[in-house]
């Protein structure tokens, strides 16, 4: 079966690929099933681009594999796009996903649902060692909730609610959350790539 490494650590990042890449008959491995250890990447781009190709880039040449790379994060238009890039160290340098809900909620404390707007974006890059990195990008539309709801998901998903929807994405399923998803949507639009490299 083929495979691609998935530039994280996270597991609930890595599983959304590999549920992603399955429908394929690709395998996708995360940096935590690899045998040897791979050194950690600074993140030191201003863009999401610029930090999903730092990853996909570096690591591909360390493992002389294709690899992909997410730089995703969440844009409040109240708080002027932040946290944006920071999304993950929002709250200080340690990731800590309790810590940065709470700062958000706090910062929009006094802020009324109508202005509430945030999308998720998603900014894949693949890169192949010697070939130009591909970038494909997508997004999940919605609003910010008042207090989190659900245990399900990771990061933001608590008090985030998408267009259409009632319930936060921490209270969705898997299943239901990987259909509207903004690395659904970024994956979608690299189908043909993807399509092409399972069958080489």
């Amino acid at each position: 079966m083929k495979q691609i490494i998935v530039a994280t650590k996270n597991k609930g990042k890595a599983e959304e690929f590999r549920m992603f890449f399955k429908e394929f008959g690709i395998k996708a491995l995360s940096l935590l099933d690899l045998d040897h250890t791979i050194p950690d990447v600074e993140e030191t781009g201003t863009t999401f681009r610029e930090n999903a190709a730092l990853k996909a880039e570096q690591i591909a040449s360390f493992v002389q594999q294709p690899v992909i790379s997410d730089d995703s994060g969440l844009e409040i238009r109240a708080l002027d796009g932040k946290p944006g890039v920071y999304s993950a160290r929002y709250a200080g340098i340690n990731k800590n996903d309790q810590a940065n809900i709470d700062k958000v909620l706090l910062e929009l404390k006094d802020v009324p649902e109508e202005k509430r707007r945030a999308r998720f974006v998603c900014m894949l890059a693949i890169a192949i060692p010697s070939q130009e990195t591909i970038f494909k990008k997508g997004f999940c539309n919605g609003v910010i909730a008042f207090e989190q709801k659900g245990s399900n998901g990771f990061g933001y998903d608590p008090i985030f609610i998408p267009n259409g929807y009632t319930k936060t994405l921490a209270e969705l399923s898997a299943e239901e959350k990987n259909k509207i998803s903004h690395r659904r949507h970024a994956f979608s639009e690299m189908e043909a790539w993807v399509n092409d490299f399972g069958r080489r």
